[in-house]
C-alpha cells in the first residue's frame, strides 16, 4: 500500500516546526528572538528613512554624520549591557523590582545615565578630531557637537532607559528569556529614537552665545555627574562605572570610524538613497545577532554551562550556530523590506535582485565576524575577571558598526552598484 503524501502546506508546516527546534536552545526562544530581530530590522528601515530625510541637515552641518552611527550605538551599548546585567540577575535569583539607590535596578539605572552624560561628551569630542584629521570639511565647532550630543542623547537615553525597565518588568511576569530580546529590543529603540533627538537638538545651534553658553553648561553637567559618581558609596554603581568606561570608550571611536566610511561615501548614498534605508538595518541586525550570542554566552558562563575555552563547548557552538541560522531570514527580510520601502518613498535604488545580494553576501560577513567576536570576547572578559554583561554588547556592536560599515560597502562595489 502506498504512503500517503503529505500536501505541500503539510511539508511547510514540518519544516517549519523542525526549524524553530534547530534555532533552540528552546522553539520559544527562537521565536522570541525572531521576532525581536524581524521587529529590530522593520524598524531600522524607519531610522534609515529618517536618515535620508535629514540629508539636508547633515550636509548644512558638516561633521554630524561622523557622529550619527556612535550615538546610535551608544543607546544599544549603555543600555543593552543595562538589560543584559538585569537578565543575569534574573537568572541568579538577584534581582528585585526596586529602584533604591541600594538595588540591582538602582545602580544599575544610575550608572546608566552616568554613562550617557560622560560618553556623550567623549563623543562630541572624538568626532570632531576624527573629522579633522580625516579633512572632512568645515566641521562645525565642538561645542555645536557637544549640544547635539548631549541634548539629543539624554532625550534618546529617556524613551531607551524607560522601554528597557518596562521589557524586564513584562519579561520577568511572563516568564520571557531577556537574553533573547534585550539586544534586538535596545538596538531597534537606539536607530529609531536617536537620529530624531539628534535632529531635534540641532535646532539649539545657530543662537551664538546662548549656544555656547548651553555647551559649556551641558560639558560641565556631564563631568559633575560622572565624578559624582564615581565618588558615591555605591560600590556595584562604581564598579559598573569602571568596567563599562574603558570598553564604551573605545566602542565610541570604532563606531566614530564607522561614521567616517559612510561620510566618505555619500555621493553614492545620496544616488541610490535606498541603500541608506538598507544600512542601518543591515548593522542592527548584525549587532543584535552578536548581542543575542554574546548575552546567552555571558548568562551560561555564570551559570556554569558553558567553560571559557579557546575551542567552544557543544553548547556555545549550538548558540553560534543558531544565531548564523537566523541570519538568513533576517537579511533576506532586509533587503526585501529596504526594497519594499524605498518603492514606497520614491527613492532611487540598485533594483531588488542587488539589495537582496548586497544584503545577503554582506550580512555573511559581518555575521561570521560577530559571532567570533562575541564569543571570544565574553571568555576574554570572563577571564579577565570582568563581567561579561557589561563587555558583551558594547565589544560587539561597536565593532560590526565599523567592520559591518566596511563590509557593505565593499560587497556593494563588488556587485557594481558602487
Amino acid at each position: 500500500m502506498a504512503t500517503p503524501r503529505t500536501s505541500v502546506p503539510g511539508r511547510l508546516r514540518t519544516f517549519g516546526r523542525r526549524l524553530v527546534d534547530l534555532l533552540g536552545p528552546t522553539g520559544g526562544a527562537a521565536r522570541q528572538s525572531l521576532v525581536a530581530l524581524f521587529l529590530n530590522s522593520s524598524t531600522s528601515f524607519v531610522a534609515g528613512a529618517a536618515l535620508g530625510a535629514i540629508t539636508g541637515t547633515l550636509e548644512a552641518l558638516p561633521g554630524l554624520l561622523v557622529m550619527v552611527p556612535a550615538a546610535i550605538g551608544l543607546r544599544g551599548n549603555i543600555f543593552g549591557s543595562l538589560g543584559n546585567r538585569l537578565s543575569t540577575s534574573i537568572h541568579t535569583g538577584t534581582y528585585r523590582p526596586s529602584l533604591r539607590s541600594d538595588s540591582v535596578v538602582g545602580q544599575n539605572v544610575l550608572a546608566s545615565i552616568s554613562l550617557t552624560f560622560i560618553l556623550s561628551l567623549g563623543l562630541a569630542v572624538v568626532a570632531r578630531v576624527v573629522a579633522a584629521a580625516f579633512n572632512v570639511a568645515n566641521v562645525i565647532g565642538v561645542l555645536d557637537l557637544a549640544v547635539v550630543s548631549i541634548a539629543g542623547g539624554l532625550l534618546a537615553s529617556v524613551v531607551v532607559l524607560g522601554a528597557t525597565l518596562l521589557l524586564t518588568s513584562v519579561g520577568v511576569r511572563r516568564g520571557w528569556d531577556l537574553d533573547n530580546l534585550v539586544a534586538p529590543s535596545t538596538a531597534t529603540l537606539g536607530d529609531v529614537v536617536t537620529i530624531p533627538a539628534l535632529w531635534i537638538a540641532t535646532f539649539l545651534l545657530g543662537h551664538g552665545r546662548w549656544t555656547a553658553g548651553l555647551g559649556w553648561a551641558l560639558a560641565a553637567l556631564s563631568i559633575v555627574v560622572f565624578v559624582a559618581s564615581l565618588r558615591a558609596h555605591i560600590p556595584e554603581l562604581r564598579r559598573i562605572i569602571r568596567e563599562s568606561l574603558p570598553v564604551l570608550s573605545a566602542a565610541v571611536v570604532l563606531s566614530t570610524l564607522a561614521g567616517l566610511v559612510i561620510q566618505g561615501r555619500l555621493t553614492v548614498f545620496a544616488a541610490l538613497p535606498a541603500l541608506l534605508v538598507l544600512e542601518p538595518a543591515f548593522v542592527s541586525s548584525a549587532g543584535s545577532l552578536g548581542g543575542i550570542l554574546a548575552s546567552r554566552v555571558g548568562t551560561n558562563l555564570h551559570l556554569g554551562l558553558v567553560e571559557p575555552t579557546l575551542r567552544p563547548g557543544r553548547e556555545a557552538r549550538r548558540d553560534a550556530a543558531a544565531v548564523f541560522l537566523l541570519y538568513v531570514p533576517v537579511f533576506l527580510f532586509n533587503g526585501i523590506g529596504a526594497t519594499v520601502v524605498a518603492t514606497l518613498l520614491g527613492l532611487d535604488g540598485p533594483g531588488l535582485l542587488r539589495m537582496v545580494l548586497a544584503s545577503l553576501i554582506g550580512g555573511a560577513v559581518a555575521v561570521a565576524f560577530v559571532i567570533a567576536l562575541a564569543y571570544y570576547g565574553t571568555i576574554a572578559a570572563w577571564r579577565s575577571d570582568l563581567d561579561p554583561d557589561t563587555y558583551g554588547i558594547p565589544v560587539v556592536t561597536a565593532s560590526v558598526d565599523f567592520v559591518g560599515a566596511i563590509a557593505f560597502i565593499v560587497t556593494i562595489a563588488v556587485l557594481g552598484i558602487a
